[in-house]
């Protein structure tokens, strides 16, 4: 109860509007330490970053992490400083890569401008397709790669639920190869817009969605304090600021008129800091 009340007390919550409820716990992605590679050209860098990364985040090892071959005319610039990467989308298959312009991290800089971005996609250890099978067109794995494809004709802007989209088999470049731009499954497009329009049929690639804006400046979200296990508070807050899945925002209390911090977590939903 004692910190129950000494969170009401930093929010600025009068005790009528405290309300201790079970919920679960939300926990912010931890922050990437560089790994230094000597001699290693940025893309070698990168994907040692990466590895380790994703071996630290999902576990395991980062021996066992694979990471699909990039387009041959995308470059990777050289980073000045240690890369911010993270799960953009529902699907663990895709994580982003950015090159900070600031220094810091990621949750420090929540709204920072990155120098450049990329979307890697993480795959097994066996090969999608065999020589062979390449030749005639055809997957060979047990499970076959999909792609995501619109069901209707998509506009720009538009806020993308999974009835709005299929998996189908992903078809194969000339070279034989799948293309690692294409979206392989209708989790990765949770929480996210359209940047283009997307004809329908078409397959949907990283680089025409980004994370949706879930928390609108001007309007009440709904803010949660706590660890889910000993106490949660939960109060309307008014946002400050436009945020996306995973931002830092400025909320007010209306009723104290206290300044504070939130992570949006959802739609019209921030978890205090």
């Amino acid at each position: 109860m004692q910190m129950l009340c000494l969170a009401g007390v930093l929010l600025g919550l009068s005790p009528a509007t405290w309300a201790a409820v079970p919920g679960p716990q939300v926990v912010a992605p931890s922050d990437d330490t560089a790994v230094q590679v000597k001699n290693a050209s940025p893309l070698e860098k990168m994907h040692s970053q990466v590895r380790n990364w994703v071996a630290k985040t999902n576990g395991g090892s980062a021996d066992e992490v694979q990471i699909a071959p990039m387009d041959s005319r995308v470059q990777v610039l050289p980073c000045e400083r240690p890369l911010w990467i993270d799960h953009p989308f529902a699907s663990k298959e895709t994580v982003r890569v950015r090159c900070p312009l600031v220094a810091g991290t990621v949750g420090q800089n929540a709204n920072a401008v990155p120098v450049w971005q990329l979307y890697l996609r993480i795959v097994s250890a066996q090969p999608v397709v065999a020589p062979a099978a390449a030749r005639s067109g055809a997957l060979v794995s047990a499970n076959p790669v999909k792609m995501v494809v619109a069901k209707q004709l998509l506009q720009r802007g538009t806020v993308l639920t999974a009835d709005m989209l299929q998996e189908v088999d992903a078809q194969l470049l000339p070279n034989g190869q799948v293309d690692t731009t294409q979206l392989t499954s209708v989790k990765d497009v949770s929480m996210a817009e359209l940047v283009r329009d997307v004809p329908a049929g078409s397959p949907l690639r990283t680089h025409d969605i980004r994370r949706a804006v879930l928390v609108k400046m001007g309007q009440q979200v709904l803010m949660t304090v706590g660890n889910g296990n000993d106490f949660q508070i939960r109060v309307r807050v008014e946002a400050l600021q436009d945020g996306r899945m995973g931002d830092q925002v400025k909320l007010k209390n209306a009723e104290s008129g206290k300044s504070l911090s939130g992570l949006v977590i959802g739609p019209n939903a921030v978890k205090g800091l």
